[in-house]
């Protein structure tokens, strides 16, 4: 169906026509021209992310609903990474005339089953027209209290350097997806060459082999917040210094840690976390992995420090690991590699050549 069809706010009615909110401080959600939220006794934590079609997503390998899910994901990782718990959504798109009524459906289908898995309330948004490709801005709103909320400013001498999960198999599943897409285009265009119209048939139905691959799809495709560490973390009785959401690079957001705390790191080679499909996709590829680990982005862990005497607690929780500690400014951003040769530790991710 075309969007047309139905206009503007028909599409917003069937997008939003059985949305439930589920949380005390959303008192009155989709239907006017604002939202209305109470929080009285709590501080309001908000950020906005914008996704562009080119950019930050290609819909030749990434579906509509998946789309969704990374596009609520990647907002509320933000909300974890202050300490914070996420309380709602408002959703903006500009869609252009390619995409039909069920394209959208399936886009807050994904959009959706992100809010679900954390309680997030979808409380408002926006849609336009765009003759440029779809454009997704999204604003996630949460909660905390003010002495629980972590700052990326609050790194000190002597504290310990944790990551979440495994870091570069979002990257290495982007070049995967890649190289098949290169690999696409050239047998059409081969097959162009040559008029060979059965051959643009059978590529009508080409199905790349990602055989002992997929853990590398999910972690690129199906973005996850990391809700779960900030729970253990809660559990455990921990209260990290510093926190950030690993977006683009450890290298990168570390960065940012020490720069606004005024202090230095070591980290090692040997402890970053690495998935083994990480490190054999990128042998095949000819690619360094721990510059994968570094640089690729889009992990979407955690990145915290946490003071050094909670050093056995962070030892007992799966799925964190230690990979060094703050330093005295003066001593510089290091990384200690596996023969034990220091490097300084540069941001070499997409952030870097903004």
């Amino acid at each position: 169906m075309e969007i047309a069809k139905i206009g503007e706010f028909g599409l917003i009615d069937r997008l939003t026509k059985d949305l439930e909110n589920k949380n005390e401080s959303t008192k009155y959600g989709v239907g006017d021209d604002c939202a209305v939220l109470h929080y009285p006794d709590k501080e309001v934590l908000v950020t906005t992310d914008l996704l562009m079609e080119g950019v930050h997503f290609d819909l030749t390998y990434i579906d509509l609903k998946h789309l969704g899910y990374k596009s609520a994901m990647v907002n509320i990782s933000d909300v974890f990474a202050m300490n914070g718990t996420p309380r709602q959504i408002t959703v903006s798109l500009a869609l252009s005339k390619r995409f039909s009524v069920e394209d959208v459906e399936e886009f807050y289908n994904g959009l959706r089953l992100a809010c679900e898995k954390w309680n997030v309330d979808i409380v408002g948004g926006d849609t336009t027209s765009s003759y440029t490709g779809l454009a997704i801005s999204i604003t996630c709103i949460g909660e905390a209290n003010k002495e629980d909320i972590v700052y990326r400013n609050g790194a000190k001498n002597t504290d310990l350097v944790c990551v979440s999960g495994d870091l570069g198999a979002a990257y290495m599943g982007l070049q995967l997806l890649e190289r098949e897409k290169s690999v696409y285009y050239q047998q059409v265009e081969e097959a162009r060459k040559k008029n060979d119209k059965r051959a643009l048939e059978e590529l009508t139905h080409f199905n790349p082999d990602f055989a002992g691959k997929e853990y590398l799809l999910q972690r690129q495709l199906q973005t996850e917040a990391r809700g779960d560490i900030i729970e253990k973390l809660r559990e455990a009785g921990i209260r990290p210094t510093a926190m950030m959401d690993i977006s683009d690079g450890l290298s990168s957001e570390l960065l940012h840690i020490c720069k606004q705390s005024g202090v230095g790191c070591r980290i090692y080679e040997k402890n970053i976390p690495i998935d083994y499909q990480t490190a054999v996709m990128a042998e095949e590829m000819n690619m360094n992995v721990t510059t994968c680990a570094l640089n690729g982005g889009e992990d979407y862990e955690l990145l915290f420090t946490v003071p050094i005497g909670d050093h056995e607690k962070i030892e007992q929780i799966d799925g964190i690991k230690l990979i060094g500690h703050i330093t005295e400014e003066k001593f510089g951003k290091v990384l200690v590699t596996r023969d034990n040769q220091e490097f300084e530790l540069k941001a070499q991710g997409w952030a870097s050549n903004f």
